[in-house]
């Protein structure tokens, strides 16, 4: 078998309102909690696993980069949902271009933070182009 990611943990002040947040946006929905988790299935056999921080190691939540390749018609979805929920968003990743997007190898994409601060990336297009 090939090695395939499964989940991730996702450290959050709120997991069920990141969680939440998240799946609203990109048009998923929230599964039911697993243990200490609440999880948010990406619909490829990985799921983000968001977890309440314990937040007794005088660090607070360190800032995580998670992106996620969508097609064209889920991108317009998610840029709308975006939009309407007054998100800033940027075109890349120093965040110094607000409410822009990006077209690197001919695609679409943008950024946006969690409500901690996660750094959140849709593309339409992987780095490099879809191979050929």
């Amino acid at each position: 078998m090939a090695i395939q990611l499964n989940h991730t943990i996702v450290h959050a002040t709120d997991k069920r309102a990141s969680a939440h947040h998240l799946a609203h946006v990109l048009g998923l929905e929230v599964g039911a909690d697993t243990g200490p988790f609440t999880p948010v299935d990406t619909g490829n056999g990985v799921t983000l696993d968001f977890a309440n921080h314990p937040g007794d190691d005088g660090q607070g939540i360190q800032s995580q980069h998670y992106a996620f390749l969508v097609s064209e018609e889920e991108f317009d979805g998610i840029f709308a949902r975006v939009q309407e929920q007054g998100i800033t968003y940027y075109s890349g990743p120093t965040y110094d271009d607000p409410g822009n997007i990006n077209r690197r190898d001919d695609g679409r994409g943008f950024y946006w933070h969690d409500p901690d601060g996660h750094a959140m990336e849709v593309l339409t297009v992987p780095y490099g182009g879809f191979p050929t």
